[in-house]
């Protein structure tokens, strides 16, 4: 009976294997790109030729939530709360405001550019937090189309691969130390990969501390999506879960990570496994995204990845000046 059930996600983690494997191949020879970004590439470059077949399509679906779910939960190891919180409390002042103030916004954005409320959530999710991660645990509380979850990916890589560079040349014109440009790129870009490639030019020191500063906006995930998950469970008559069971994974292992008492070897291979799991589901999900009808039927949708993008760079910017 196990094998009956295990047949058809067989296929979909086949293809998603190799997805990883050339994602990982390309990302050696373009590291400040990394794994996850070249993954979704590669799954939307995947998914708009005839490649796959209908059935290979429907069997990396199967396998795509599961896989984003899993990287989440190992995501968690690697936030130390100790670590977060010797930031200083302006740092974190500046952390919250900017993802209340990019979630906030983003939402109104929607509105004002007539994105679909589903969208328009993932959305301010993925740009206020940390990317493909956020709009995976965010995207089983929230109403919306499995179309909407792939635009939202396709949104916050594109958006983020261009933050990457153009944060670089802001922050040096503006004459930033390396500081003050790590803190602004962890406070801003979307993806983990992203904010190190974009502190990067900067200098070590600048990558630490974005790093770091980006990890504190991870922290707030949980937070987020169970408020979300509360209003939309009332909206909804109590037809969603408050806090989805891998979210409260997630938390667990924060907690079991700021005890201290786990080995560096675990935490290494933890952080490997998010890595190659989140990748599998980024190209799982490019693979559903369709760029006929998102070029033609999105521009709503890239007008607001656009509008979002600018909203967290100068929020970040702002509340950094103000707070630190």
């Amino acid at each position: 009976m196990a094998l009956t059930s295990a047949k058809p996600i067989l296929p979909g983690l086949a293809i998603t294997a190799l997805g990883v494997a050339a994602a990982y191949v390309l990302s050696s020879a373009w590291p400040e790109l990394g794994a996850l970004t070249v993954a979704v590439v590669l799954g939307i470059t995947t998914g708009n030729t005839p490649v796959l077949t209908d059935d290979q399509r429907k069997a990396v679906a199967r396998v795509t939530k599961r896989l984003l779910r899993a990287g989440v939960v190992l995501l968690g190891l690697q936030l130390a709360i100790p670590t977060v919180l010797a930031l200083g409390p302006g740092t974190l002042a500046a952390v919250v405001v900017t993802v209340a103030v990019t979630f906030l916004g983003t939402l109104g954005l929607g509105r004002l550019t007539r994105v679909p409320r589903g969208l328009a959530l993932l959305v301010a999710t993925g740009f206020s937090i940390c990317g493909a991660s956020a709009i995976a645990a965010m995207e089983g509380v929230v109403e919306r189309d499995d179309e909407d979850v792939a635009t939202a990916v396709a949104l916050v890589t594109c958006y983020g691969s261009l933050t990457l560079g153009v944060l670089p040349l802001l922050a040096r014109w503006i004459g930033l130390d390396a500081a003050r440009t790590g803190s602004w790129a962890g406070i801003s870009v979307h993806e983990v990969a992203q904010v190190v490639a974009a502190a990067g030019p900067a200098g070590a020191a600048a990558v630490g501390i974005a790093i770091v500063v980006k990890l504190s906006r991870v922290v707030l995930l949980a937070p987020v999506v169970a408020i979300v998950g509360a209003t939309e469970r009332t909206r909804r008559g109590g037809a969603t879960p408050l806090v989805p069971l891998f979210v409260l994974g997630f938390l667990g292992m924060v907690a079991v990570r700021s005890t201290g008492l786990v080995p560096a070897f675990v935490l290494d291979v933890a952080k490997t496994a998010s890595t190659l799991l989140l990748a599998g589901a980024l190209f799982g999900l490019g693979c559903a995204v369709r760029l006929g009808p998102l070029l033609r039927g999105g521009g709503r949708a890239l007008l607001l990845g656009l509008l979002s993008t600018l909203l967290v760079l100068a929020t970040g910017f702002g509340t950094l000046a103000a707070f630190t």
